[in-house]
């Protein structure tokens, strides 16, 4: 018997994925590409650095607020029916199976291969008299000074445990009174994790390593830890040393503001900023095997966490300091380097100094940038940069949410300032982990004479768009650059984006009306073109998928196809239900959190999801309508989670040049079409990667995009 869809409730559980689950299934797939023959062994070790530290973040926030509703003894589900207990438990469950699969596949498949080409990460028990002996020497004058070991007993409390640091827990005998102590001991983060060695010979215990000593040794090192562990007795002279064990504390990282009580809203947030210092409650104690139960239970009641709390690694924590191997002079082991091209339209026509030439051309048609396959220096900072020394340009205004203090882009607004040009920025001092970076920045600005505005009290402000106002003829023309992505170019070589100049009236007005709402009081509830979280973004998604649910009912063809970082929100995944129902066709490419189940007869089979996971981070945010073969095609900041459509400032633009049209689909088609970088999502809410089929092509989406960009 066919159910009537009218008759299932869309609101049901069993329609929805745990945000969390979803999110740990997205690490999962980067912990594949460390795990992926296919990748370069350098950019392995890469991904399991970038897995550790994304699930470092996770803990931080997320663990983090759950634990926080547990405390507040919340009883309301999430859309996938779990209280936060069990929310808790079932991440805590998936984390242990992954952390246990990532240091399986170091230890035994990773660590093997880098020695194999030279990169010998050794434990201090391979190493050789001589080599023992310069450690020794290197120890006594680098290591041994920073050190600061802590005793613990009735006269020397229990030491505050920092944020992500790592630690050994030393057991010490006093040698007269037999009795048992504890000591900790901090490894240092201002010296470098893995201690670089001469190149000299090692010593082959039955060649546990297969080493290869006709190879070229092209680094060859120890983890800090293991020296400091085998030093102890210069810590803590004339005791017997009974055992050392590493650990790592994670503690809740997340700032709570009360905007609406603060005077000063960057005052509030500094204040934030040394409560995090400080550190919160404790979140997770990452433990070696080899600790013994009672210095694990007594590290539990110290820290105040609960056995769930606590992993047990088998080898070595802290896999986030493999990073510093990308700075190794191995090319042959890596991604073969990525410049991003100037676009064909800059190389033809070279702009003035003053940028008459550049404004030229975007005033004959729109712009479509697309990172980091087109350089962002060449375009987006030099359309800023343009801008700060063209006479004819009276303002300058943009938000800021992500940069750096070395931004061409913040040297532009303060030489635009200083060219006597009125210059507006809105620097974000909520964006997570860049706060304090972006209140020093506002205060560089300030300095400048430039106008800062913080924030919105309650909102967020995540949007990335540039207004530069110009004179022209005795006219006043306006010209904006909309995207998806920050204005970072240290980001813009690592994610992909997409971003649209255009100097279309309807745009100009409707970002001084937001800019206006930004830096003033507004209370502005209606734009000409653009698409304004909190105002409109919800309403108009809603009313693109109603349309193409009415295109299906009469008869004719509905197609949606959507590219974004993260699919939570419930409502809209009710309405993409809704449209699946109705006959639409329906593809999502999520790079990371997606609720929805695809899939799902009678709720769900006309829909599929994709993830695309390759060497750069997939970042920008494509929609796509067929509107019965008239297409809507959007960019912009905002995924579907609900902060994005009711707790942030956001901007999507449509897109009205047929040709930039055409290449955004083209765009979304070459990642529908890949059998490399693509997952598949099933309707259980794992994943399968795609692979070539016998005698087909490998079609990778970032590779096809690089050629392109050069072509």
């Amino acid at each position: 018997m066919t159910t009537n869809p009218s008759d299932i409730n869309l609101s049901d559980p069993q329609y929805y994925l745990s945000r969390e689950l979803t999110w740990l299934e997205f690490n999962a797939r980067v912990l594949h590409e460390a795990m992926d023959e296919r990748t370069p062994l350098i950019e392995r070790l890469k991904f399991m650095g970038i897995f550790s530290s994304n699930l470092d973040e996770f803990y931080m926030v997320r663990i983090a607020a759950i634990k926080q509703q547990i405390e507040a003894k919340v009883s309301q589900l999430t859309p996938d029916g779990r209280t936060p207990t069990e929310q808790l438990a079932v991440a805590s469950d998936r984390v242990q199976q992954l952390i246990t699969q990532q240091h399986q596949h170091f230890e035994t498949v990773l660590r093997p291969a880098m020695i194999q080409q030279g990169i010998y990460l050794l434990d201090y028990f391979d190493l050789n008299q001589e080599q023992c002996s310069y450690l020794q020497s290197y120890f006594e004058e680098q290591i041994f000074p920073v050190l600061t070991p802590l005793a613990v007993d009735p006269g020397h409390p229990f030491p505050y445990i920092s944020n992500l640091s790592l630690n050994l827990a030393v057991v010490i005998e006093h040698p007269d009174t037999g009795e048992e102590l504890f000591a900790r001991v901090k490894v240092p983060k201002v010296l470098p994790r893995f201690i670089n060695l001469p190149t000299l010979q090692v010593i082959d215990r039955t060649n546990p390593l297969q080493i290869d000593r006709e190879r070229p040794q092209i680094w060859t090192g120890i983890p800090l830890e293991q020296l400091i562990a085998h030093n102890l007795e210069s810590l803590f002279p004339g005791m017997n040393i009974q055992g050392c064990y590493t650990f790592r504390v994670t503690r809740n990282a997340d700032i709570s503001v009360a905007e609406d009580e603060a005077d000063d809203l960057l005052q509030a947030i500094e204040e934030g900023l040394r409560k995090r210092r400080k550190g919160g409650s404790t979140v997770r104690i990452e433990v070696e095997s080899a600790m013994p139960k009672q210095i694990r239970q007594m590290l539990q009641e110290e820290l105040e966490v609960t056995e769930q709390d606590v992993y047990e690694v088998n080898g070595m924590l802290g896999l986030g300091d493999l990073m510093s191997f990308l700075s190794l002079p191995v090319p042959e082991l890596k991604d073969p380097p990525w410049n991003g091209v100037i676009p064909a339209y800059l190389r033809r026509r070279k702009a003035t100094e003053d940028g008459g030439n550049f404004f030229s051309l975007i005033a004959q048609k729109d712009i479509l940038v697309h990172h980091p396959y087109q350089s962002f220096p060449d375009t987006v900072e030099r359309f800023i940069t343009c801008a700060a020394n063209d006479p004819k340009v009276l303002a300058i205004k943009m938000t800021l949410y992500r940069t750096t203090g070395d931004s061409l882009i913040l040297k532009a607004l303060i030489e635009a300032a200083e060219n006597g040009k009125q210059v507006s920025v809105l620097i974000e001092l909520k964006a997570r982990f860049d706060e304090q970076n972006n209140i020093n920045l506002a205060r560089q600005l300030e300095q400048a004479g430039i106008h800062v505005v913080y924030g919105l009290v309650g909102l967020k402000t995540h949007t990335k768009v540039v207004l530069v106002v110009r004179r022209e003829d005795e006219k006043i023309r306006r010209y904006v650059h909309i995207g998806t992505g920050n204005y970072n170019a240290k980001t813009s070589t690592l994610y992909t984006d997409v971003g649209l100049f255009s100097c279309r009236p309807e745009l100009g007005a409707d970002l001084t009306d937001l800019f206006n709402y930004l830096t003033g009081y507004s209370q502005q509830r209606a734009y000409r073109q653009l698409l304004v979280s909190p105002v409109n973004t919800r309403e108009s998604f809603e009313q693109l998928i109603q349309q193409e649910i009415e295109h299906c009912h009469a008869g004719k063809t509905g197609r949606i196809a959507i590219k974004m970082n993260a699919l939570v929100d419930s409502k809209m995944i009710a309405s993409l239900y809704r449209a699946s129902q109705a006959g639409v066709s329906i593809d999502l490419i999520v790079r990371g959190m997606c609720c929805l189940r695809p899939g799902v007869t009678g709720v769900s089979e006309n829909i599929r999801v994709i993830s695309i996971i390759g060497r750069f981070l997939e970042h920008s945010r494509i929609y796509y309508f067929n509107n019965d073969g008239d297409p809507v095609v959007l960019i912009g900041s905002a995924d579907w989670m609900t902060r994005n459509l009711d707790r942030r400032v956001e901007v999507i633009t449509p897109i009205e040049d047929p040709e930039i049209s055409k290449d955004l689909q083209e765009i979304l088609g070459i990642m529908l079409s890949d059998n490399r970088q693509a997952w598949d999502m099933q309707s259980d809410g794992s994943y399968k990667q795609r692979r070539p089929q016998p005698g087909t092509n490998e079609e990778s989406t970032q590779q096809i995009l690089m050629d392109m960009a050069v072509n």
